[in-house]
């Protein structure tokens, strides 16, 4: 499986910081969210905490979520066919599903249920980009196969909206 022969060592780099920026981006803003409903819920204040909890929410619904469900074909499918890289990717698909399950519970959770529920997501959310940053992506990278740079191509669930081409500006 030699088709990737033309893979450009630039456009790896480039695609893999391109995919870490956009983590850093998420997972700054999701320590941000948590720290706001953990402020609300020490200070007892119910209606910043509801409020906290409703942005926390909502951001785990329309961003998190549909990022890590974006990655399992394009990102994950590459990998899980190697031998190398299968169990890594077992290990992360399962930690999809617990963030999925986490932000279940959130959405029923209240007060100190709820913030502790938000640092785990938090925590959870940090392990595994660590994983994905260090382990999977520069699999991916340098491995004669696959291409990082193809895979993630035109998502800007991946990417973040300012790495998406530029005659790409459909609206969701």
């Amino acid at each position: 499986m030699h088709h990737d022969a033309h893979k450009d060592p630039a456009a790896e780099r480039r695609a893999l910081q391109a995919v870490e920026h956009h983590h850093a981006e998420m997972l700054g803003k999701l320590r941000e969210l948590v720290a706001t409903l953990v402020r609300a819920v020490e200070e007892r204040d119910s209606n910043a905490e509801h409020h906290a909890q409703e942005e926390l929410l909502a951001w785990c619904q329309h961003e998190l979520i549909p990022h890590a469900l974006a990655e399992e074909g394009p990102l994950y499918g590459g990998p899980r066919k190697a031998l190398e890289g299968r169990l890594l990717v077992e290990g992360m698909l399962a930690e999809h599903k617990a963030i999925v399950r986490l932000v279940e519970q959130l959405s029923v959770s209240r007060g100190v249920k709820a913030a502790v529920t938000g640092g785990v997501i938090e925590e959870l959310f940090a392990l595994h980009l660590d994983k994905e940053n260090n382990l999977l992506m520069p699999f991916i990278a340098d491995s004669a196969e696959l291409s990082l740079a193809s895979a993630v191509e035109g998502l800007h669930e991946l990417v973040g909206e300012t790495h998406t081409h530029a005659h790409d500006h459909k609206q969701s």
